[in-house]
Parts: structure tokens; sequence; C-alpha cells
């Protein structure tokens, strides 16, 4: 503890030399995780601030604010003098006084060898007008901590929940704390009734009356020495506020039963406000723990929740306009009017669900989960019969994000912004950095404003001694990589040389990378065999795609 508390004084004492505000164009973001991504109350911006990357050997944390200009598409880096210390995980909130400001509490700080952590209890206030940071030092607020999920709601920032963890222990929190905006004071809640149990990472929204929704999260308990068990929340509770919102106000905790479609059980979704009150979900992970694999479900996927209907519905995406008109005029049977409802409202059948698998070297088998809307579907159906398509049809259609946990989002007039996120290809950690929009009321297509970079994803082997221990297995690839070739010489006549995959029109780097490990996989199977180990088989699938990971597009 009192190494990190020494390093991030180091850090600090680096900002504390920058006495001047400087804003300048620059490239968009590195990749990173974890950081804040929250939409300018007054001007057509985003605000990016913080993030930590890892990128397999080290752990970057960061403190650096980045401005997007929505209109020129564009990137800006601010800097301020007297940042908040580096930190990811940690809450932002926008409120409109006085031209704007953002505030920030909490987080925590990392080493670089992401196995000790500091947890922050500050709370800080970015003044966009001014372009000044100012740390509120106020008591009685909540302790240290990360993953917890903060709202401005009327006049007042609500805290619930988060975690800490130490070397030896952890905790997950359900309290909730109130900041009055006006008088700048903590206070502690006491609700009545009964509340979420502890957790973090939960969906959490402010309603137009005053009343905060709680959806999910994530925790863990430990069942028995160095053995824990996670835990996915599923349920959905509604904090009310008796009164106009004021610091004296008495909350009550109540279960909401939804009805609809409610979304599968996941972790690392992504929450914002969305148009004629509701409230979004975007993404995920899925993981579900067996003897010996760890399958990962990772989502692009979007559900909306209607606050005053209480209910959930997945998101359908209707297409261009165009495409609408050539389905319509395309169906054999019902009336204009008919074919108008079909498209205003879409049918309730949930979306089609596409798996794909990824095998680590350890023989974990990841799998890749998409769901498709039904406008997709309908695109896709003709693309199903060929066998190299269909392994291409369950990546971000259409052209959209692909599957991912942990995105940044923000809604800005009407718009859904996603940036970065991360997924996983066998034991690699792609940390992502592209930048998509929908249009929440239109609902037809995807936009891709900035696209995965190549030249930024980076993945180094854990030390050198597992690639030593693994020298055998590697020569055993390059001979499996031969033996391939020559299978394939002699099976040519029926089967047709086998190509690298090639970038498909309206791909991303990220949707690419992961096609191209899926068609190394098969092809490795299909020419070792049912019976071969996976581990070897993930091998011979690396060797065969090396030139593709070291330069994939």
């Amino acid at each position: 503890q009192e190494d990190l508390e020494a390093l991030i004084a180091e850090f600090q004492s680096l900002d504390a030399k920058k006495t001047q505000v400087i804003e300048s164009s620059c490239p968009p973001p590195s990749p990173r995780l974890n950081c804040s991504f929250s939409a300018h109350p007054e001007k057509d911006e985003l605000i990016l601030f913080g993030g930590e990357y890892f990128n397999g050997q080290k752990t970057y944390l960061y403190n650096d604010l980045y401005i997007y200009n929505i209109r020129k598409n564009s990137w800006s880096k601010l800097e301020i003098p007297n940042p908040p210390p580096r930190r990811c995980a940690h809450q932002a909130a926008v409120v409109p006084t006085a031209g704007g400001q953002l505030w920030i509490f909490g987080g925590e700080f990392a080493s670089p060898n992401g196995e000790q952590f500091y947890h922050y209890k500050d709370l800080w206030v970015l003044h966009l007008a001014t372009r000044t940071w100012e740390q509120i030092k106020a008591p009685g607020g909540p302790s240290g901590r990360s993953g917890h999920r903060m709202v401005a709601c009327k006049r007042q920032l609500i805290i619930f929940g988060g975690f800490h963890e130490s070397a030896r222990d952890y905790i997950y929190y359900n309290d909730v704390f109130a900041f009055s905006l006006d008088s700048f004071t903590w206070s502690k809640l006491a609700p009545a009734g009964l509340g979420p149990a502890p957790r973090s990472a939960c969906q959490m929204v402010a309603s137009p009356e005053g009343n905060i929704i709680i959806y999910g999260g994530y925790s863990k308990q430990r069942i028995k020495k160095d053995v824990d068990k996670g835990t996915l929340h599923t349920d959905m509770f509604l904090l009310k506020a008796e009164g106009a919102g004021k610091e004296e106000d008495k909350w009550t905790w109540s279960r909401l039963s939804p009805s609809g479609v409610k979304p599968t059980p996941r972790s690392g979704f992504s929450v914002a406000a969305a148009p004629n009150n509701r409230c979004l979900l975007f993404g995920g992970v899925h993981d579900e723990e067996e003897e010996e694999s760890l399958q990962g479900d990772f989502f692009n996927d979007i559900y909306f929740y209607d606050m005053a209907k209480n209910r959930w519905f997945p998101a359908q995406l209707k297409g261009p306009r165009a495409e609408q008109r050539r389905r319509r005029r395309g169906r054999q049977a019902g009336t204009e009017a008919a074919g108008q409802e079909d498209t205003e409202q879409p049918p309730p059948r949930g979306p089609l669900e596409v798996v794909k698998e990824v095998l680590t070297e350890d023989g974990t088998v990841m799998t890749i989960k998409q769901l498709i809307s039904g406008a997709a579907e309908a695109q896709q159906g003709s693309e199903e019969e060929e066998e190299e398509e269909e392994e291409g049809a369950g990546l971000g259609q259409p052209q959209g994000p692909c599957p991912r946990s942990n995105a940044m989002v923000a809604v800005k007039n009407g718009l859904l912004y996603v940036y970065g996120g991360m997924f996983e290809l066998g034991d690699r950690q792609l940390t992502l950095s592209d930048l998509h929009c929908i249009d929440l009321h239109r609902m037809e297509a995807w936009k891709v404003l900035q696209d995965v970079d190549p030249k930024t994803q980076e993945w180094l082997e854990e030390s050198e001694s597992d690639e030593e221990e693994d020298d055998d297995d590697v020569e055993g690839a390059e001979g499996g990589e031969e033996e391939e070739e020559s299978s394939e010489e002699e099976s040519e006549d029926e089967e047709g040389e086998e190509q690298h995959p090639r970038v498909q029109p309206g791909e991303d780097h990220a949707q690419y990378l992961c096609r191209t490990q899926q068609y190394w996989l098969s092809l490795a199977r299909s020419h070792m065999g049912p019976q071969a180990k996976d581990k070897k088989v993930l091998k011979v699938a690396q060797a065969m795609a090396k030139t593709f990971y070291e330069d994939p597009i």
C-alpha cells in the first residue's frame, strides 16, 4: 500500500509541473478500459477521462482528458493543471451547472504487475466552462472503492455499491450515499425495505421523477480457503425518494418484476439513459466456469428498459429505409397497412443467436456469442448456406461493434456512442479503441466513426520461460503446418487450395481478426482429426496464421 501511495505521489508531482491549460488536436486515444465516457451537457462533445491498459505483462493507468467533437468527428487532448491522480473503474456524472460540470468519484490505481490495488475515495469536479479541476473535500463520504455506480439525480449525486480489494481479502458493498450539489455535503442513506445484495458493476439510472433503478451486477464470495464463487445478479430494484429530491428525503427500496424480454445473464455490460423515458444496456460477457473449461460468451446486443411501463425488450435494427421498402415490396401477402405495422413494430421473437468457439493454449474453450437482430437475420438468411460466409456472419452485423464487454457508452442528441471495450481471443485480451454510433430513434444501422488501428494492438507473452516450456509444442506446430500443406496439396482437386481469409466489405479489424482465428482453428481441427488435443490444435492454427497475427490487414 505504501509503495502504491508513493507511486501515486510521484505521478502527482509530475502533474503539478503543468501550469497552463493546453488543448491540442490529436489522434484517437490509445486503447484503454474502464475509463469514463460522458456527454457534455451543453456542447456536442463527448468527454473521456482516465482508464487502464494491460498488454499481457504490464498495467498502465491514465488520467489524461480527451474531448471528442461530434460534428467534426475529431479528437483533442486537454491538459489542465492539477488533475485527479491516475485511475480506472471510477464513476463520472455530468450536470449543467455553470456551463457544465463533470464530477468524478473513486476508482482504483493498480501496480504495474496488476497484483496490488489502491482504491480512491476522493471527489473531483471539472468545471467545463473555466477548464479547471477542483478537489472537493467533504467528510462522511463513501469508503474507497471501485466498480461502484454514480448518477446525478435532481441536485444530488447518488452512489451505490462497488468493491474494495486488498492482497488478502475483498469486500462488496450495497450502501447508498448522497452528495448535495447545493451544500457540498455527504449523507449516508438508510432506505426502508429490502434492497439489493452487495455487488459491483450494476446498471444504475435515475428516472425523471427522481427515483433510482438498479439492475444486475456481479459479486463473489469465498466459500473455502483460496476458492471464490462468483455470482451474476439478474434482479432489479427501485430506490424511491419520498419527497422533492432534498437531503432530508426518506428513501425506500422495493423489488421490481419487469415484463417483456429480459437481458440474458451477463457482466461487463454498459448502460446509459436513452430517449423516451428509457435506459439501455449494451454488450457484456457471460463466463461459465466448469471443471476444465471457461466459456466466455461475448455480446453486442442492445436491450431497452421502459421505465414507465416496467418492461424490457431487445432492440431491433430496422435497416436503411430503402432496404425496408424493398422488403415490403417483396412480400407475397399483406396489405400496405400491415406492412407498415410490421416495420414499425418488430416481431416479438428474440434475436438469432450465433455461437463461435475459440480454443486457448491450455485447452480452454472460449465461446463468442452474438445476438443478431431481426433485420440482420433476414439479411443474413441467404448467406447461411455457404459455410465460409456463415463463419463471418456473427461478427457485428450490420457493420456494428463486434461482441465485447466493458465498452464505454454515452448518449447525445438521441445517438448512442460506443467506444472501445474488450474481448478475448484464446489467452489474448484484445483492448479495442473503435467508435460506433447509432440513432436510437430510427434504429436503422450502426455507423463506424473510428476503426481499430492494428498498430495499437499489442500483446506480450507472460514470460520467456513460458515460451521455452512450449518449445517442443511449437516445433510440433511447425511440423503440423507442413503436414497440413502436404495434405492440402493432395486434396486440391477435391477442395481447392486453402487461402487466408480476405477482409470483407464493412468489416473492421477486430471482426476480421476474430474471424481469421476461427477459420484457422476450424482448418487445423479438420486436418488433425477430432482426437487431437485442443492445445496442439491451437498451436498448429497459430503457426498457420502467424503472418496474419503480425500484420492482420
